[in-house]
């Protein structure tokens, strides 16, 4: 999908797109004042914003924990830690959306590339809060890197939540059993290329989740909302072994300004795990005014 750069000043009328019983768990509201998209343009968006009928491939690797560590406490400072995994690693994970309908806005193609973290958390304890999450309340996902194709949403991420947007050029498609998503510089030259196999085992998700960004001095905690059956392909026994190689190549990475961070973080060339599902729904909220806590 193209970079979109015209921000257009009226909603988009598809309420009649998320009937499904997932959205009749969220109460939806206005943030306290409009945004201001261009010096002409503002919108009163409503939230969550409700994402349905979405194409979801995602690929977990794992990587240095030193390099991660460094990544996430540059941003968020030194109460948030990444999630340790074995032997000095930890994981980053490329979530690519194809997000077909969108409450009030026009459809566009995004990468979340993401790092599992433990907030302001007195213990670290290794592999498990992948695996128990919903026992470990700090747990969540620090995003550092967040392509997407659409100009309008690209503001809404940086106002908002102070994600790390830019405006890419963003390809996904299906090929030979994979689902593939490439990530051009502004320039057309690609500098990000996955393949996650759209086969698997079966398993349903109904997961809530954190996202983690700081804004000033403080952290703020937003919770995202999915639900889809995943077909899951796992690698278990990295957990044992280091530089594993792979049957092929699932994950290029450019040289590239944009591909810097994904280099520096060392990511192993074999899979962790990948999970592909079509026709999620999800929903993702605004920082919650009740979280109190703050980067050290």
């Amino acid at each position: 999908m193209k970079a979109t750069y015209t921000i257009k000043d009226e909603m988009l009328d598809n309420e009649n797109q998320f009937q499904d019983a997932f959205f009749e768990r969220f109460t939806l509201g206005h943030a306290p004042q409009p945004l201001q998209l261009t010096e002409k343009i503002s919108k009163n968006y409503l939230f969550p914003t409700f994402y349905g009928n979405v194409t979801c491939a995602i690929g977990i690797f794992l990587c240095s924990y030193p390099k991660a560590l460094e990544v996430v406490q540059k941003e968020l400072g030194s109460g948030v830690k990444p999630v340790k995994m074995t032997r000095g690693r930890s994981l980053v994970a490329f979530s690519c959306y194809e997000y077909k309908n969108v409450y009030g806005v026009l459809p566009y193609n995004e990468i979340a590339m993401t790092i599992p973290v433990m907030a302001n958390s007195l213990v670290n304890v290794p592999v498990l809060p992948m695996v128990l999450d919903k026992f470990f309340s700090k747990f969540g996902y620090y995003i550092f890197g967040m392509p997407v194709t659409s100009k309008e949403n690209q503001i809404r991420g940086n106002e908002i939540w102070n994600l790390p947007k830019t405006t890419n050029e963003i390809d996904i498609y299906k090929e030979n059993g994979d689902c593939i998503t490439i990530c051009s510089e502004e320039s057309g030259k690609p500098y990000f290329e996955l393949h996650v196999p759209m086969d698997g085992t079966p398993t349903d998700f109904d997961v809530t989740s954190n996202l983690y960004t700081k804004k000033g001095s403080s952290l703020l905690k937003s919770e995202t909302n999915f639900k889809a059956r995943f077909n899951i392909n796992k690698y278990m026994d990295l957990l044992f072994k280091k530089g594993a190689t792979p049957d092929r190549t699932y994950l290029k990475i450019g040289d590239s300004p944009s591909a810097q961070v994904l280099n520096d973080l060392e990511i192993e060339k074999h899979p962790f795990q990948f999970r592909f599902a079509e026709g999620m729904n999800s929903c993702f909220d605004l920082p919650d005014p009740d979280f109190k806590e703050f980067v050290k």
